[in-house]
């Protein structure tokens, strides 16, 4: 499948959740603060559905995965994932919500907020692939 046909019909996907969520629930599909009411223990009627929705997220991954033949999560050691996993809930927290939330959902809403955010993601993501690949000189 082509990267451009992946990523595609990821996006598809991930508007489609996003929607029938909002429809079917009245929640956004903002994962971290998804994942952050799971972890401290909402009530059950509120539980079912975020545990439904993040193994949902992590079948979709690996469905994915093996799809495309991938069998490894990540070339990195686990600890260098541990450590970015924390760096990620502790940026989430400081911005208030994560891509799918201020992304996704959040400018389909017209957020002003959102919009605000998503530069800031996005700005960060590109000063940081230029630290990473033209002063560190790494390729990926």
């Amino acid at each position: 499948m082509h990267p451009w046909l992946s990523s595609l019909l990821g996006g598809v996907l991930i508007g489609l959740a996003a929607t029938w969520l909002l429809w079917a629930n009245g929640r956004i599909a903002g994962v971290s603060g998804i994942v952050d009411n799971l972890v401290k223990r909402s009530p059950f009627a509120e539980w079912g559905w975020r545990a439904a929705f993040v193994v949902g997220l992590m079948l979709a991954g690996g469905v994915a995965m093996h799809v495309q033949g991938q069998h490894a999560l990540s070339p990195n050691p686990w600890p260098v994932l541990v450590v970015a996993g924390l760096f990620v809930g502790y940026g989430t927290t400081l911005g208030g919500g994560c891509t799918s939330g201020h992304g996704v959902c959040g400018l389909g809403r017209m957020s002003k907020r959102s919009l605000v955010s998503v530069l800031v993601f996005v700005g960060t993501a590109m000063v940081t692939v230029f630290v990473v690949r033209h002063l560190f000189g790494a390729s990926t």
